[in-house]
């Protein structure tokens, strides 16, 4: 008696879907980001990642997740829905510190007029950081873009208070590492996934 193909079929299409479902994953000094995530139900998929580098030392890695792959920073900011980006640190650092500097980022990436909108928002953000004294090698932050919510800050898995509501606080923060005057121009290539981890 011959065995029916199609159970042998459905079982190798079923096998095949499993092992393309999995994720894959992109190594960064040790740190595994993901290359699909999900925000508020959307799924996205790693833009870029790369290391942030200040002299010579390795201070975190980062990576940018959209609803579709984008290679310029317009592109980024236009893309709709829900946007992640998530931030593993690779050396302690001092949380305030790391606040100022990404409010000096934002502020360096925009025009006086519209930063002074948003200052109300990066004096928050900035306490927030301040909060928790110190990051420590290893410790991982989300700052996701969640339509109509706003900007999501999570600190070591923990939402940090209310959502910061304009849309412009997010582009601000997003242009600290893909504006005219990049964190890490390397970084913003690697963001842009014009470079391989």
């Amino acid at each position: 008696m011959k065995t029916p193909l199609l159970p042998a079929i459905t079982l190798s299409i079923a096998l095949l879907a499993t092992g393309t479902a999995q994720a894959a994953t992109v190594d960064l000094a040790g740190v595994k980001l993901e290359d699909r995530a999900t925000v508020a139900g959307s799924p996205l998929v790693l833009n870029g990642a790369g290391i942030r580098y200040k002299a010579v030392f390795k201070v975190y890695a980062a990576g940018l997740y959209l609803g579709e792959k984008a290679d310029t920073p317009e592109a980024v900011l236009a893309t709709k829905g829900a946007k992640r980006i998530s931030i593993t640190m690779l050396r302690d650092i001092d949380s305030a510190e790391l606040g100022k500097l990404f409010s000096r980022g934002m502020e360096d990436n925009m025009d006086r007029s519209a930063f002074s909108r948003l200052i109300p928002g990066v004096l928050r953000m900035s306490q927030v950081f301040s909060d928790h004294k110190k990051l420590q090698a290893g410790d991982n932050f989300l700052v996701d873009w969640v339509p109509g919510t706003g900007t999501v800050l999570t600190i070591k898995g923990k939402v940090e208070g209310e959502p910061f509501k304009e849309p412009e606080f997010f582009d601000a923060l997003v242009r600290i590492w893909l504006g005219p005057k990049p964190a890490d121009s390397l970084l913003k290539d690697a963001l842009l996934g014009k470079s391989k981890p």
